[in-house]
């Protein structure tokens, strides 16, 4: 092969430029949506009459075999949440008791399980400009409690 020959690839000869290192991006650390929430209860809305405040349960960002998430996938997760944290409740929520013959459903501090629709759904400004999502549903939508989130994997 001449000098004067085209080379592979319709390159000119010309050597490459080496690729520049690959430095990850630091990520940040992970604090879960409750702990945020309990960190500026002053700033939440307050639930009204027989509402519930909800922050949407934190997916974790790695499986149990450590392979890390994108950030898509919790995205994707995050959007059909049903699992969430009771941050507050309304003054009338469960005051109905011949709705509620066996008394309130859920607590705060409690996770509980919620239809994939219900409630409406706010987006507050974090103090680390990292966005708060909420949902605000009423008493009756609340469907199961639950021990731990972390024993569930998705939505079906």
């Amino acid at each position: 092969m001449s000098d004067d020959s085209p080379h592979a690839f319709g390159s000119d000869g010309a050597t490459a430029k080496p690729l520049p290192n690959f430095i990850p991006k630091e990520r940040k650390p992970v604090i879960p949506r409750e702990q945020r929430a309990e960190g500026q209860l002053d700033k939440l809305p307050e639930p009204k009459g027989w509402k519930i405040l909800i922050v949407p349960y934190t997916p974790p960002n790695k499986t149990k075999g450590g392979i890390l998430l994108p950030e898509s996938t919790q995205k994707i997760e995050e959007l059909a949440a049903t699992i969430g944290y009771v941050a507050a409740l309304g003054p009338d929520a469960y005051s109905d008791e011949n709705k509620f013959l066996t008394g309130p459903w859920c607590k705060r501090g409690d996770y509980i399980l919620f239809g994939r629709y219900a409630g409406a759904r706010i987006i507050m400004q974090g103090e680390d400009d990292d966005d708060l999502p909420l949902r605000i549903i009423n008493d009756d939508e609340v469907i199961a409690v639950i021990n731990n989130p972390e024993d569930y994997v998705g939505v079906a």
